[in-house]
């Protein structure tokens, strides 16, 4: 099992001492990295491979909601905080969940659940299919039936052959879930290359009758995947 690596930042030593004790109790958490400086992970960041980080909002040299915004969608997020109405604010980005704290165990297992179901690679990237949350709901999706995905502000839809799903992700974060025969090929679309027609200077036809713009940026990498 492909352990989800995980970050805590935050300005209370006692808080990353309880968090780094939870985060060893869940068999799929590895913490790489804890500080009480907002600026040390910054660099941790730009230098190291993480997934996932505990983020404290109200701490004194960069808050949290500025933390997120400098790293953006690199990482996914669990808010950690004592003050409830910072949680609205937080839930703009890209944010798993919030902990209010003291923080119990109990309520730090289901986050920590709930940033599993995010990171569907850690026991599905050998299969044909992944899971992903959309409506409420658990859904097993193949990847040989998605057709397309397609970026939609925070959220994506996952196009398959028989119904669409919503999810709330980033198109990056998707990406690096899926095999090889997807590619990107426009800002706001991955595409099954199974699944192309033909194509023409500007645009992608798939099998389906979908037509799919193909952008400048991604052009002269998508046409490599191809041959």
């Amino acid at each position: 099992m492909k352990k989800i690596k995980c970050i805590i930042v935050d300005d209370e030593p006692l808080a990353i001492q309880l968090l780094e004790n939870y985060v060893m109790k869940i068999p799929f958490l590895e913490l790489v990295f804890s500080s009480e400086n907002p600026i040390e992970a910054l660099e941790y960041i730009q230098n190291n491979e993480a997934d996932l980080i505990f983020l404290d909002i109200q701490m004194p040299e960069l808050s949290g909601i500025n933390f997120m915004k400098i790293v953006g969608d690199k990482l996914k997020y669990i808010l950690t905080t004592a003050y409830s109405e910072y949680a609205l604010e937080g839930y703009e980005h890209n944010v798993i969940d919030y902990l209010l704290k003291p923080i119990p165990f109990g309520r730090f297992e289901k986050s920590a659940l709930k940033a599993q179901e995010r990171f569907p690679t850690n026991e599905t990237s050998a299969n044909s299919y992944f899971f992903v949350k959309s409506s409420g709901q658990q859904h097993k999706i193949n990847f040989d039936e998605i057709l397309y995905v397609e970026s939609i502000k925070d959220y994506v839809n996952i196009k398959t052959e028989n119904q669409e799903y919503i999810v709330l992700d980033t198109l990056k974060s998707l990406e690096s879930h899926l095999p090889e025969n997807f590619a990107r090929v426009h800002k706001s679309f991955i595409l099954n290359l199974d699944k192309i027609e033909k194509i023409d200077v500007r645009n992608v036809f798939l099998n389906s009758g979908k037509e799919i713009p193909i952008g400048e940026t991604y052009k002269s990498e998508f046409l490599l995947k191809l041959k």
